[in-house]
């Protein structure tokens, strides 16, 4: 892996008040506490003086350091690299550094000193960097004022380093465990500086990740592996058809059979066997006569679904996310004009746990043990369907075996808390079957897009009209954050100059828009989100156009890109790194470019890709990324390479289809994912340019797809325009 790095962003100076940090009593034996908000009311103050628990972090007096972490925790290394950010500013020994999950509940209690807790769209630590930063920095001044007291000297003659505060003129020294407790006592700063990220010694190095041994001796204890005294299994099943209903089942034909306990009516959508054990529930479940009103979407098909999308494409009305100078004039004018219609299908999570949720309920607390996207939305969910006040509910958040944005919806949780609701006083585990879980997902939303553009005399791309027609997320999952201009989330990488997801070039006449076509299958927020396809369309076409101007790729992208130096800085690291300009590839392999903004990043990729006989093979990908600052080079090159593993997977074979109002696609049998010999050599190149937080695991899954395919035409002379490839005849032309 190559990896480049510089950053040049001065020291930032928050103000803190005496109300911003609060010291408590601090746990048993001596551990020290503290913690923060924004602002803070004036009771949570009164409370903490007398009670405060550990908040942010807690140091033992063995010299254990306990960092607290809000956000969730689902492989993609979030938690190692907030604690790496406050074991940073608090210069204590990251070999001794531990941590512990937030409870929502216990935010809530707190006035939610620990802010958002949700984690999704690559914010986990660009969203949440600067105040758990200040925290570190402000525990840490608050131990070396503990130990200057206890010497009689100024703050300002001691220093620290990895848990270890010195009075240098003395020769004195202790460590922050045996000064914890006085610590509590301490007054909060009211002014912190941060570290300029040039001296940083913990973060922005490849530390050992925080959560990685408990996965390795089989001791992580995943939602779907929790078991208590007495608890019982529940397994749902729902209308396959979105929308329908369940209109009759048998009870007694499957009540008798061994281990069954009760079989419910969840809602109007869902049955469910409860049982000892989850293969007995699964059994009866099986065996249960149901009745379902499929409802008016019975006869709806992957054809009649693509047949409305068409319509769309050609469609008056649109919601418009990107206008510049007169698109559909200059084209009219043009006598060069290139146009093609791209497709992009629906799209299963597929996660490796499955969805679940552990819930108890009694008239007077409920409590849910799983793992949730959004543990402040999950504890409200909980509340609400248990019918209980928000304070006598509680959420304890587990870490995820896989979520890809699965988790970012709340409906399972309602689902658990009543099924437990009618089995008051026993925990039940909800759990459900795979082939629930594929055909109940919320998809990657299907769309098309067709894409006209112009070029003037002189080869120069200078009209271009982008109509996307397809399903809207948030007009499904959040239809609060709809605008007059539709579903903002639709135009991701193709958004104005400033906003987080800017396309990447200047075009004199430009217009995107989108025509809203919403088919029942529900939607959800599917690693990259729309980032994806819209990389798949803009990239792929950007090559035609190159070809009809008979310029190279690269040539082609620059001229385009003279207003965009940080979307160009990473493409020419890219083609720098494949050797685009300065060597050829091997005989037989060709090469593909592409990049995109999004998530506040700027990513870039090219591949070099071979076909043979039909069959694609993909040696390498170089994939470079300017997320602003690096907190961890290593699980930066971790992340991108797991996000091509998710991209190419898509691009391969990723494909939901529908037939008779349903989701076809049950299992990993009909459902494929790319195996380990199908890999890309993968080379990581981080620039980091400094100045902005960006994302990691989201921005670099889109341009994987687009490059390699790319590079398929390059090879064969076809392009692919609609995706999965296996669908897709590669012989030669």
């Amino acid at each position: 892996m190559t990896m480049q790095q510089r950053t040049n962003s001065p020291s930032r100076t928050g103000r803190l008040s005496r109300r911003g940090f609060l010291a408590g009593a601090g746990a048993a034996a001596g551990a020290f506490s503290f913690g923060f908000s924004f602002p803070l009311p004036v009771r949570a103050v009164a409370q903490a003086a007398v009670k405060e628990v550990n908040a942010w972090v807690v140091i033992q007096p063995d010299d254990t350091v306990i960092i607290r972490i809000a956000r969730a925790e689902m492989g993609q290394g979030s938690l190692t690299g907030l604690a790496q950010l406050v074991a940073e500013e608090l210069e204590c020994d990251w070999d001794k550094v531990r941590f512990e999950l937030v409870e929502p509940g216990e935010n809530r209690r707190r006035d939610r000193v620990w802010r958002d807790q949700s984690t999704g769209g690559s914010r986990a630590i660009r969203g949440s960097q600067e105040y758990v930063r200040m925290g570190g920095a402000a525990a840490r001044s608050m131990l070396v004022q503990a130990a200057a007291q206890g010497w009689g000297v100024p703050a300002g003659q001691c220093t620290v380093a990895k848990g270890v505060i010195t009075h240098q003129a003395s020769g004195r020294s202790t460590t922050y465990g045996a000064v914890a407790e006085v610590a509590n006592g301490i007054a909060p700063p009211t002014g912190i500086t941060l570290k300029d990220p040039k001296d940083w010694t913990i973060a922005g190095q490849p530390a050992k990740r925080l959560d990685t041994l408990d996965k390795l001796d089989g001791s992580l204890v995943y939602g779907m592996d929790i078991a208590m005294p007495g608890m019982l299994v529940a397994i749902p099943k729902a209308c396959p058809v979105h929308g329908g209903k369940l209109k009759s089942f048998d009870a007694a034909a499957v009540s008798g059979m061994r281990g069954v306990k009760h079989v419910l009516r969840v809602d109007d959508e869902t049955v469910a066997v409860v049982a000892d054990t989850f293969w007995r529930a699964k059994t009866a479940l099986d065996a249960l006569p149901i009745e379902w009103d499929n409802g008016p979407n019975a006869n709806v098909s992957s054809e009649t679904i693509a047949e409305m999308l068409r319509e769309g494409l050609s469609a008056e009305t649109e919601y418009v996310g990107n206008r510049a100078g007169d698109a559909k004039g200059a084209l009219a004018r043009s006598s060069r004009v290139i146009e093609a219609d791209y497709g992009f299908p629906y799209q299963n999570h597929a996660p490796m746990e499955v969805i679940n949720a552990t819930v108890l309920w009694t008239p007077e607390r409920c409590e849910m043990w799983g793992p949730t996207q959004v543990a402040e939305a999950a504890l409200t969910a909980l509340a609400t369907a248990a019918g209980l006040p928000v304070e006598n509910c509680e959420v304890h958040v587990k870490r995820i075996g896989g979520s890809f944005g699965r988790r970012l919806t709340t409906e399972y949780v309602t689902m658990a808390t009543l099924i437990a609701k009618q089995v008051p006083g026993t925990p039940v585990k909800m759990m459900w079957t795979r082939e629930e879980d594929m055909v109940q997902g919320r998809y990657h939303p299907v769309t098309q897009c067709r894409l006209r553009g112009s070029l003037d005399a002189d080869g120069n791309l200078d009209a271009l009209h982008m109509r996307i027609s397809g399903q809207s997320i948030m007009a499904y999952m959040r239809p609060s954050i709809m605008t007059a201009n539709g579903d903002p989330v639709t135009f991701q990488g193709l958004m104005p100059d400033g906003a987080e997801m800017a396309i990447g070039y200047t075009i004199p006449n430009l217009l995107i828009d989108h025509a809203m076509r919403n088919p029942h299958i529900r939607p959800g927020a599917w690693r990259g989100v729309n980032l994806n396809q819209n990389a798949v369309y803009l990239e792929c076409f950007i090559d035609e156009m190159a070809q009809a101007a008979n310029v190279d790729p690269l040539v082609f992208r620059r001229k385009l890109m003279a207003n965009h130096p940080k979307h160009l800085a990473v493409l020419e690291a890219a083609a720098k790194g494949i050797g685009w300009e300065t060597t050829k590839p091997p005989e037989g392999v060709h090469r593909g470019l592409a990049q995109v903004m999004g998530f506040g990043s700027y990513v870039a990729a090219a591949a070099e890709v071979s076909v043979s006989a039909g069959r694609l093979k993909i040696h390498r990908i170089v994939a470079a990324t300017d997320p602003g600052y690096v907190v961890n080079p290593q699980q930066v090159e971790a992340q991108i390479a797991g996000s091509f593993v998710y991209g190419l997977s898509a691009m391969l074979y990723g494909e939901c289809t529908v037939k008779d109002g349903r989701i076809e696609q049950e299992n990993f049998d009909t459902y494929n994912v790319m195996r380990l010999d199908e890999m890309p050599v993968v080379e990581v190149i981080t620039v980091p340019s400094g100045g902005f937080w960006g994302g990691v695991g989201e921005p670099t899954i889109a341009v994987a797809a687009p490059a390699v395919l790319n590079a398929v035409f390059a090879a064969t002379g076809k392009r692919v325009r609609n995706l999965p490839l296996k669908n897709i005849d590669l012989g030669t032309s």
